[in-house]
C-alpha cells in the first residue's frame, strides 16, 4: 500500500494549498480592530483589485462561491428560453442555468481537449436560444474565437464557466477576457482559492455594477432596491485567504507543471492510455491531469478501484454527464453528445496538487503500469 508520508495519509486527488499560518493571521489581524467582517470591506475590495491585475481583466465582482457567481451572471442578462452548454462539466453549470428558469441544450465536446465543439454548436441554435455557456475544462480553453463568431452571428450572449481556468491564457490573453462574462471558482480544491469563493469578470462596468447589486439583495448605492437579489457576498476572511494565496499562485502553478510533466514522462507511449494534449498558443494552469483509458488492460472503473485499494484516490471527473444525473434523467437526449459520453466513461483525473512529491507521482504511475 502506497502512503504519502510516514503518517500513512492516503494520496487524495487534490489537497488545498495554504499560506503560512502566521501570514494569514497577520492578514486578518486588523479585522479585530475594524470589526468590518463582510459587505465589501477592505480585504474584499483589495482582492477584487488584485485579481483584476493578475487576471488582466477590466472588472471583477467577487462572490461567496463559484456557483452563485455563475447563477448571478446568468441572471444579470435577463435571459429567456434556451441556453446552449455542455454536459461534460460539474453539475453546478447545468444547475445554474435551470435555477434561472432556462432550458439547457447540450452541445457535444471535441475529443482532444473536451471543450464545447463549435462545429456542433450552430445546428443547436433556435429562435428560443438566448445564450451560450461554454466550459473551459481542466485548464484547457474553449475555441473562443469560433464561439465568439457564432454568438455574434446570432446575437447571443456568451458566459464562460472558467472554474478550471484561473491563470490560463490564449495568445497572451487571460481566460477572463472572453465572452460577455467569465466565472471563476475559488473553491478550496482549485489552483487558487479563497476557502470558498468565486468571481465574475467582464469588460462591461454596468454588468459588474448589476452583479454587485444582485449579490446584496438588489440594494443599490443609494440604499434602494430596484431588482430582486440574494445574498452571495464574499466575506473578509475569505478575501484575506485569497490575498495570501495570490502571492503564491505562480509558484503553485510552476510546481503543478513539474508534476504534470512527471506524469507524462512516466505514462507516455503506453498502449491504451491517452494523455492530455497541449493546446496551441494556450498557457495552461496545470489544474488537473486527466487520463483516458482506451483498450487498456483494465478499464477506467477497474483502474479506479485498484488505485483505491492501494490508498490512491483518483476521480471520475466528469462522470456521469450532467444530463445523466438522476434529477435530469429522461429530460434530455443523451445520444446527441456521443463524444462527451465516450470520454465520461473512460477519463480519470490523477492526484495533482502543488505539494505532491515527484517520487509519489512515480509510485502512482508504477501502480497504473502494474
Amino acid at each position: 500500500m502506497i502512503k504519502e508520508n510516514s503518517s500513512g495519509r492516503a494520496i487524495q486527488v487534490t489537497r488545498s494549498s495554504l499560506p503560512p499560518l502566521d501570514e494569514y493571521i497577520e492578514e486578518i489581524r486588523d479585522l479585530w480592530d475594524s470589526r468590518w467582517l463582510t459587505n465589501s470591506g477592505v480585504k474584499h475590495n483589495g482582492l477584487a483589485d488584485a485579481l483584476s491585475r493578475y487576471l488582466n481583466v477590466p472588472y471583477t465582482a467577487l462572490f461567496t462561491n463559484g456557483h452563485l457567481a455563475l447563477e448571478n451572471a446568468i441572471a444579470a442578462f435577463d435571459l429567456t428560453g434556451e441556453v446552449i452548454t455542455t454536459p461534460f462539466t460539474f453539475i453546478s453549470t447545468t444547475h445554474a442555468i435551470v435555477r434561472n428558469g432556462l432550458e439547457p441544450v447540450f452541445c457535444d465536446i471535441e475529443s482532444d481537449h473536451f471543450t464545447m465543439d463549435p462545429a456542433k454548436l450552430e445546428s443547436l441554435i433556435t429562435d428560443r436560444t438566448s445564450a451560450i455557456v461554454p466550459v473551459h475544462v481542466y485548464g484547457h480553453l474553449c475555441d473562443v474565437i469560433e464561439i465568439e463568431r457564432i454568438a455574434k452571428k446570432y446575437n447571443l450572449k456568451v458566459i464562460y464557466d472558467a472554474a478550471h481556468a484561473f491563470g490560463s491564457a490564449a495568445k497572451g490573453i487571460g481566460a477572463g477576457n472572453f465572452g460577455d462574462a467569465s466565472m471563476f471558482s475559488f473553491h478550496a480544491t482549485k489552483v487558487f482559492h479563497t476557502i470558498e469563493g468565486g468571481a465574475v469578470t467582464s469588460k462591461d462596468p454596468q454588468l459588474i455594477e448589476r452583479l454587485n447589486y444582485l449579490k446584496n439583495f438588489g440594494i443599490n448605492d443609494d440604499g434602494g432596491v430596484e431588482s430582486i437579489g440574494g445574498n452571495s457576498k464574499m466575506n473578509e476572511f475569505q478575501a484575506a485567504m485569497g490575498l495570501c494565496n495570490l502571492r503564491y499562485v505562480e509558484d503553485s502553478i510552476l510546481k503543478r507543471k513539474m508534476i504534470f510533466e512527471r506524469y507524462t514522462e512516466n505514462l507516455k507511449g503506453i498502449q491504451g492510455i491517452r494523455l492530455p494534449q497541449a493546446q496551441k498558443d494556450v498557457k495552461p494552469n496545470y489544474a488537473y491531469y486527466p487520463v483516458v483509458f482506451e483498450d487498456y488492460k483494465y478499464n477506467r472503473d477497474e483502474i479506479y478501484k485498484k488505485l483505491a485499494d492501494e490508498n490512491i484516490f483518483a476521480r471520475k471527473y466528469f462522470a456521469p454527464l450532467t444530463n445523466q444525473m438522476v434529477c435530469y434523467q429522461g429530460q434530455y437526449t443523451e445520444a446527441v453528445t456521443p463524444n462527451a459520453e465516450y470520454i465520461s466513461e473512460r477519463v480519470l483525473t490523477l492526484p495533482l496538487y502543488a505539494e505532491l512529491s515527484l517520487e509519489t507521482v512515480d509510485e502512482i504511475c508504477m501502480s497504473i503500469k502494474r
